[in-house]
């Protein structure tokens, strides 16, 4: 080390930098110490300036690390059981029972350490997760070291985790209370969706969102059915909302007080022209979940009108029994092709605008966009390398602009996997070394795989009878 040069922990060397704010570098180094970014700049520069590890990574591109802005992670352990149905049924006839007979403390640890695996080995680095007992959710998560909003759940009903709104209010408030000082974890409060939430239940989770200060993360306008239902009072309908208003769910939500800058709005794929325009003006957040609503044949939601309203549109893959996956890459590229073929415009969603969506976006939705979503100086260091030396990506990219030859970006949207993410960082901390995962250990994720497979076998068996 030289005098003159500044110590670090690590300098991350790849073949390119794509920071999402500000442009792409060729040969490209990202400087890291105490978990956050130090310098973002050309290779042989930070080599010169810098004294720290090097970790070299021919043929990468590094870039921030995914946000899967709405999540379900326990239900990994139901993926598979239900699919080819519509959402009303796929929940009454199936989830909810499995729910209802597995859903403990400990299938939801052991669920949200399976689906974080899968999350980094996807290349994410945050989620925002819905579920029951999210102090387990939080406990695997931060054992693991992924960064995360959990939930103060709401709902109605009562389940293994709680009697009803008050009791789980009180209980996520709790838990939130409890692990305050975990850095990686935040929190939100999530009624979920009007048709399992009462107007008095919404009246509360404003108070709980305006005295904590939480963000609301809700189902909102998932379907038309439910649009249609409520506007008409519907009752036989289960997707009508548990309101006396005559009212869209959305509508009914703005009239309570929730719609503004704190809400996070998913799937929203029955929107009308003014609903857009109020969603612009209160700087809502809205997380388009497009291979669940594709496979629950839910709808679609207008990302091209709304991005084109100013909207901050994030992604989310939902939960692995309506996805299967939590891949984050494929979800990126069917956002951009999807808001394509329904908005019959091939220059909406580019390349770019979709990358922003999976990082960026989701980190403003999330509140975090101070501390993620882009690799700037003074951020923390939640950092993936892709890997763009393979067949599938050949060749390989050149320049950082696509009208001028092979682009980066355009390879990371439209060519690459999350097979070929090879590294991941959160907080500067390694979870991912060459495909291997580095706090989990795998041979105990396919145990609990088998374990759970079981399980759910049983309980179908037992209600098939």
């Amino acid at each position: 080390r030289l005098p003159s040069m500044t110590a670090c922990d690590e300098i991350l060397s790849a073949s390119w930098v794509i920071p999402v704010e500000g442009p792409v570098l060729q040969n490209g180094a990202v400087v890291v110490k105490d978990g956050v970014i130090l310098a973002v700049l050309p290779s042989e520069e930070a080599k010169a300036k810098y004294s720290g590890v090097v970790v070299e990574l021919p043929g990468r591109a590094l870039m921030p690390g995914l946000v899967n802005a709405h999540t379900h992670l326990a239900m990994s352990l139901l993926r598979g059981v239900s699919d080819d149905q519509e959402l009303i049924p796929w929940l009454t006839q199936t989830i909810w029972p499995l729910e209802g007979a597995l859903a403990d403390e400990n299938f939801v640890k052991d669920g949200a350490t399976l689906a974080a695996a899968e999350c980094i080995r996807s290349g994410t680095t945050t989620v925002n997760d819905m579920y029951w007992f999210p102090h387990r959710t939080a406990e695997a998560l931060c054992e693991i070291g992924l960064r995360a909003l959990v939930n103060v759940m709401v709902i109605e009903f009562p389940s293994q985790y709680g009697s009803g709104p008050e009791d789980y209010i009180a209980k996520g408030l709790a838990s939130r209370e409890a692990m305050k000082d975990q850095p990686l974890l935040g929190w939100t409060v999530a009624p979920h969706a009007p048709y399992t939430v009462t107007d008095a239940t919404f009246e509360r989770v404003k108070q709980v969102s305006e005295e904590h200060g939480l963000p609301v993360h809700v189902h909102l306008h998932e379907t038309s059915v439910e649009c249609d239902a409520s506007e008409k009072l519907d009752t036989t309908a289960l997707a009508c909302h548990k309101s006396e208003h005559k009212l869209r769910p959305f509508q009914n939500l703005n009239r309570i007080g929730l719609v503004n800058e704190k809400l996070i709005a998913v799937h929203m794929t029955c929107l009308t022209d003014e609903e857009i325009k109020v969603v612009a003006e209160k700087k809502v957040s809205i997380v388009h979940c497009p291979t669940s609503n594709l496979k629950l044949a839910s709808g679609f939601c207008p990302v091209a009108k709304l991005v084109a309203q100013g909207v901050n549109v994030a992604i989310g893959t939902d939960g692995q029994s309506s996805n299967n996956t939590v891949d984050m890459m494929a979800e990126m590229k069917l956002a951009a092709i999807l808001a394509k073929g329904a908005s019959h415009d091939p220059k909406a969603v580019p390349a770019q605008e979709a990358l922003r969506m999976a990082t960026i976006n989701g980190a403003k939705a999330l509140h975090l966009a101070d501390k993620i979503g882009s690799l700037e100086v003074g951020k923390q260091a939640d950092i993936i390398a892709i890997n763009l030396d393979t067949i599938e990506t050949t060749p390989v990219p050149v320049v950082a602009d696509s009208t001028k030859g092979f682009d980066p970006v355009t390879h990371v949207v439209y060519s690459s996997t999350r097979d070929q993410v090879t590294d991941v960082w959160v907080a500067g901390k390694r979870l991912l070394e060459a495909r291997q995962l580095k706090t989990v250990d795998e041979a105990r994720l396919k145990q609990i795989g088998a374990d759970y497979t079981a399980k759910v076998m049983e309980v179908m068996a037992g209600n098939a009878k």
